[in-house]
């Protein structure tokens, strides 16, 4: 690791690992926590997660930053196998923030629990001096129930189907025009609660093996992470990954890639190769799920590679710095 924390560390993709590597799991390391899923299983039968929430700006297109600390951790939730019931949610607030633009986030944040079926149940408010806290910084914390229980990387299969459910990189594109001095456009957050899209299809009978949510990091470093995991590799068709033309756009102007850009609304599932169309049938049938697309299958390999449509291929590795600071 470097002597300092830069903001690489923040990104979700190989500094954060090494951070997690080298100075997390040495001092807490545990069974529950060197999984690292995205939240704990407990006893086999409770879920727990936690997560926080620095975006900026607060406020974007398709979402803010109390919709956001909600939907992220229940879907982290939801990617381990559990029906989430409860959250806490702590707030530090920097002196001067609007009290207009609290009760907006809050009434978010509100909106948000309601339509995942959860209750926020405990919390936190703290305020720090002006210029010490960038507005608003939200940790969120949630508990859930496990009803599909042995999702792990470690289930994979060479000639696994790998599916995501909608078009990649929508989240952090949008927040990366709302910051008002690159570009201007019309792009959504996809940013929204995925338990019922997940249980849909954990309840189709697809044979399900492993269920993320690619935000930090996007689906390249997801995928990176699930081979990883598993001692296995993967092959991706570059033509059918969906990506919407105008987060392609951006994305080429400002020298990004949508397959590194978060999302904060899709989930990627790897299912055995026999129940793949059951898996997108049940994914196209949910509103948040119509996009759904196989885009691959895990391989005996160990690195992911990419098909580009001019029959060339690249090799996908986790992201290396923050390709854009600050999106969750």
């Amino acid at each position: 690791m470097d002597d300092i924390i830069t903001l690489d560390y923040g990104s979700g993709g190989r500094k954060t690992s090494s951070l997690i590597d080298e100075i997390i799991l040495p001092a807490f390391g545990n069974g529950a926590l060197n999984a690292l899923g995205d939240g704990a299983v407990l006893d086999g039968r409770l879920a727990f997660s936690t997560d926080s929430f620095v975006v900026t700006p607060l406020e974007f297109p398709g979402g803010d930053i109390g919709k956001l600390a909600v939907c992220g951790t229940v879907n982290d939730l939801a990617m381990c196998g559990a029906e989430a019931k409860y959250l806490s949610l702590a707030l530090i607030i920097e002196e001067g923030l609007p009290t207009e633009t609290l009760r907006r986030v809050i009434a978010s944040a509100a909106a948000a629990a309601k339509a995942a079926g959860v209750q926020i149940v405990t919390g936190d408010t703290k305020v720090v001096e002006r210029g010490r806290g960038d507005g608003l910084y939200i940790n969120t914390a949630g508990i859930g129930y496990i009803k599909y229980p042995g999702l792990s990387p470690a289930a994979m299969r060479p000639g696994d189907a790998v599916i995501l459910s909608g078009t990649a990189g929508d989240h952090g594109a949008a927040v990366m025009l709302a910051r008002g001095d690159m570009l201007s456009g019309e792009i959504k957050s996809d940013c929204a609660p995925l338990g019922a899209l997940a249980a849909a299809l954990l309840d189709s009978g697809a044979g399900v093996r492993v269920l993320r949510d690619p935000t930090r990091g996007g689906i390249a470093t997801t995928l990176c992470e699930f081979a990883e995991s598993a001692g296995m590799g993967m092959e991706l068709t570059e033509g059918g990954i969906p990506v919407r033309r105008n987060v392609a756009a951006a994305c080429a102007v400002l020298g990004l890639d949508p397959l590194y850009s978060a999302n904060e609304g899709k989930l990627l599932a790897v299912v055995s190769p026999e129940t793949a169309d059951t898996a997108l049938a049940a994914l196209r049938a949910h509103p948040l799920g119509r996009d759904a697309a196989v885009i691959g299958r895990v391989t005996e390999g160990r690195r992911v590679i990419l098909r580009t449509p001019n029959g060339g291929s690249r090799v996908l590795r986790k992201l290396s710095g923050a390709q854009l600071p600050r999106i969750c």
